[in-house]
């Protein structure tokens, strides 16, 4: 009776708990980046160019994304702590496989797998909405990807300090053992999470196609976020290229470093959550958008002066965090009974942007160098400030079209 009870009035997270969720969505999605910092050593070490190098960067991304679409909406079905438990502990065993490599294929296999699993993070988010006091959703979902988003900024200056004290690898094997200890941890300190009605697996991938095309909320949300990271994505799938390129020719430590200056992004997350709590989040998604348009200029002018990329990272990342953290908070809220089916339509969408980001930078590095990837870059910051200017008067005539009966 008490479980019962229990599953049907979840306990609010506490403080400690939400800490320890964002430290774990950090550690699962900032794997998935070591590598951006690290592809001309890894093109070194395995004899390979660095288009190939730059492809386990797609790999990595579309397997997050593949997980997203048929792992994530289990959340639904499953108890999220333990799902989230054994998912981590399956991303370790890939982060280990790319640890211990000696073939490029095995590097590959265990960047494919550790991808796939750190899906983790996604289950952990949903939950932190669902376990939220009454009006604090957006609070929870933006400090617990705060943690998410600070991962990923540290991830390549991490994995360049890492690859300074050894080699390129040790990133790797240090993270398969963190994250083992973390789930351990998440699996002694984190509540039990249910749906208070599980559904059928089948039930639960079919649903997601319906609420695909019945919540227009929800499509305009996606492809805004889906678009505004596929631009980010240009940049970090090349940035590794240009700074260690002519004229400034940056080692693996001072690249991993001038991918902290993002790490100020993380910053807008709880701001934005709360934002989105208030109904506000519409002004800072029409400035997260236009910050990410104008931020290709100085990443543009960065390939010969190191502070301009700095800058150009500085303002990419507020932006990006401006617009995912906002849609992201909003979409948590918009069916409370369909969060983690809801988030995986989302974050499926938004990481496949992320997979089509990376190849064309990849793309248009070798086509035409650094003036090619700042060009797709733009184009697809362009197309996103015009999917976030529609989404934003979407929602203002609905609102208008609500408040018309109560007046």
């Amino acid at each position: 009776m008490s479980r019962l009870s229990s599953a049907a009035q979840p306990t609010v997270l506490a403080a400690p708990a939400l800490l320890l969720m964002a430290v774990a969505c950090g550690l699962c999605a900032g794997g998935n980046y070591y590598n951006q910092a690290l592809l001309h050593s890894i093109a070194l070490y395995f004899g390979v160019d660095d288009a190939a190098a730059g492809l386990s960067v797609t790999v990595a991304q579309v397997a997050y994304a593949v997980g997203l679409l048929l792992i994530t909406p289990l959340g639904d079905k499953l108890e999220r702590r333990r799902m989230a438990v054994v998912l981590m502990l399956l991303a370790a065993v890939g982060h280990a496989l790319v640890g211990w490599s000696e073939s490029f294929a095995v590097f590959m296999a265990g960047t494919l797998m550790a991808g796939l699993f750190s899906v983790a993070a996604q289950v952990l988010l949903p939950m932190a909405a669902a376990l939220a006091a009454p009006g604090h959703a957006g609070r929870n979902v933006g400090l617990v990807l705060s943690g998410l988003l600070v991962g990923i900024l540290l991830s390549r200056s991490v994995a360049g300090g890492l690859s300074a004290v050894g080699d390129w690898r040790l990133v790797y094997q240090v993270t398969a053992v963190t994250m083992v200890l973390m789930a351990m941890g998440m699996r002694s300190i984190l509540p039990t999470s249910r749906h208070p009605q599980p559904l059928p697996y089948v039930h639960v991938l079919r649903s997601m196609g319906h609420l695909l095309r019945t919540q227009p909320a929800l499509r305009l949300r996606t492809t805004a976020s889906a678009l505004a990271f596929a631009s980010v994505s240009v940049m970090f799938a090349t940035m590794a290229l240009v700074l260690s390129a002519q004229p400034l020719q940056l080692s693996d430590a001072q690249i991993g470093l001038v991918g902290l200056a993002g790490v100020t992004g993380a910053l807008i997350a709880q701001m934005a959550g709360r934002l989105a709590d208030q109904g506000r989040g519409n002004a800072l998604l029409r400035w997260g958008a236009l910050t990410l348009l104008l931020s290709w200029l100085p990443l543009w002018w960065g390939q010969a002066n190191v502070w301009w990329f700095v800058a150009g990272v500085l303002a990419m990342d507020l932006g990006l965090q401006a617009v995912n953290v906002t849609n992201q908070s909003s979409i948590a809220n918009l069916l409370p009974d369909a969060r983690s089916r809801m988030n995986a339509v989302y974050m499926t969408g938004y990481f496949a942007g992320a997979s089509a980001g990376s190849a064309l930078g990849v793309w248009a590095w070798n086509a035409a160098g650094w003036l090619g990837a700042c060009s797709i870059g733009a184009v697809l910051a362009a197309l996103a400030a015009l999917s976030v200017w529609r989404g934003v008067r979407w929602s203002q005539r609905q609102g208008l079209t609500q408040a018309a009966p109560a007046a």
